[in-house]
This record gives structure tokens, sequence and C-alpha cells, in this order.
């Protein structure tokens, strides 16, 4: 099987697979090269792969999509994390969880600032 992991921005992962094990709506199923093709929605955690050469990997994903056709596994989710070991993953998804809330605090405060203004000159016509 091949697996293909990508986001909006960048594809994270393009390599063979002889076993994928995900995490749905109803919960965690296991793929396999002659699996039925089906498709599910992935909900945010770690989804485990394992190489040809017998090498289990974790990629941290966001919610998404899972594609299985043929001997194509497609996931394209929102955010993805890969790194060599689970120690590794957990330190760079803290980092970038930390990085999204002071992004997404920002936002809120533009945002906060924009009604405001709005309001104001709303009262300003009255």
């Amino acid at each position: 099987m091949r697996l293909r992991v990508q986001t909006p921005a960048e594809r994270i992962l393009d390599c063979p697979v002889t076993k994928v094990v995900a995490e749905g709506l109803n919960g965690s199923f296991c793929l396999r090269p002659r699996h039925v093709d089906l498709v599910s929605a992935v909900v945010p955690g770690l989804f485990y792969y394992e190489t040809a050469e017998g090498q289990g990997h974790y990629i941290a994903l966001d919610r998404g999509l899972l594609v299985k056709r043929e001997t194509l596994v497609s996931v394209s989710v929102r955010n993805a994390v890969a790194a060599g070991e689970l120690e590794d993953l957990l330190e760079v998804v803290q980092l970038r969880f930390k990085a999204l809330d002071e992004q997404e605090r920002v936002v809120r405060s533009a945002v906060a600032r924009l009604e405001s203004d709005f309001l104001r000159r709303f009262m300003e016509l009255s």
C-alpha cells in the first residue's frame, strides 16, 4: 500500500506501508493491503503506520478525511506533525499548539476591536 498524508500547505508523507491504524468517528480501525476500499472522517489524535521494513511510526493529526482506494491510502487533514520518536512528537505538538493558541488570541483580539469599532460608528449614525 502507499500512504499519502497531506495538509492544505504541504505533503507530510508519501511512502509504501504495510499497515495503517487511524481513529475515526466510530473508533479506531486498521487497514492492511487487501482491505476493502473506504472513506472515513479522521478525528484529532495519533495516526500509526508500519513501513515495509516493519518499523512503526506515529503522526499527530488534526481532523480530516481518510480515503483508501485500491492500494492508495490518502489522508487529508488541516494540520499534521510527523516526528521520529513518540516523545519527540509530543514535544513538537505542544510547541505547535502554543503557537496556534497565540495566533488564535491575536485573531480574537482583532475581531473584538473590529466589532467595537463597528458598534461605535453605528451609534454615531443614530
